[in-house]
């Protein structure tokens, strides 16, 4: 399992305890030290099921000053959603779980990142 991250976020921080607590095996990868790539986001919306513009922040500074709400959310548009998402790490949703089973989500919640470790086959007690 890894878990995509901004040390910043107390959401993420929150995830991290979880996972923690419950045992689980994990790997980190703080995504504005280390951005994904086109393609590890293509992976990752195929993984979570999702289209680009479902895990942008677009209310951060970074979308307003790009114009990102105006975009529109079509296929034709998605290569320019994942463009941005790469080039502007800061606009992902987070944190992102990738579990072992090929299946992620997005661990907003802590029903969220107990579902990843049930996923993963850990305890989550």
């Amino acid at each position: 399992m890894e878990i995509w991250l901004n040390p910043a976020c107390s959401k993420c921080r929150s995830a991290v305890e979880i996972l923690d607590e419950a045992g689980a095996h994990y790997t980190v990868r703080k995504y504005l030290e280390d951005p994904p790539s086109a393609g590890d986001l293509r992976d990752v919306l195929t993984r979570l099921g999702l289209e680009p513009w479902d895990i942008t922040r677009t209310q951060e500074a970074e979308a307003k000053e790009l114009g990102i709400g105006d975009w529109e959310r079509t296929d034709a548009a998605r290569e320019r959603w994942i463009a941005a998402l790469a080039a502007h790490p800061r606009l992902i949703q987070r944190p992102i779980i990738t579990a072992d089973d090929g299946s992620a989500l997005v661990g907003r919640s802590e029903d969220a990142v107990r579902e990843a470790v049930a996923r993963a086959g850990g305890e989550t007690s």
